[in-house]
């Protein structure tokens, strides 16, 4: 890999573990079952693809108006 290759996965996982911060401080070290964390890591997908709807300009208004931020997101809960 490259440095520029490095520097940007160093990047995404610096979002991705402060976005696993903020959610602690959020709403606490949570216990869910494996099922209870799919519901919630799909309802985050299912934000990428507004946000990729809303790109395209024919998705409905939503909060999902980053993808990066959605992505990270997604991203978080998979590692909680």
């Amino acid at each position: 890999m490259n440095t520029i290759d490095d520097q940007l996965k160093n990047d995404v996982l610096l979002a991705v573990e402060t976005e696993r911060f903020r959610q602690d401080a959020l709403w606490g070290k949570q216990r869910h079952s494996y099922g209870d964390w799919l519901k919630i890591l799909v309802e985050e997908v299912g934000e990428v693809a507004q946000a990729m709807q809303k790109d395209q300009r024919w998705g409905k208004d939503s909060d999902a108006s980053n993808l990066y931020t959605e992505l990270i997101h997604v991203a978080a809960v998979a590692v909680a």
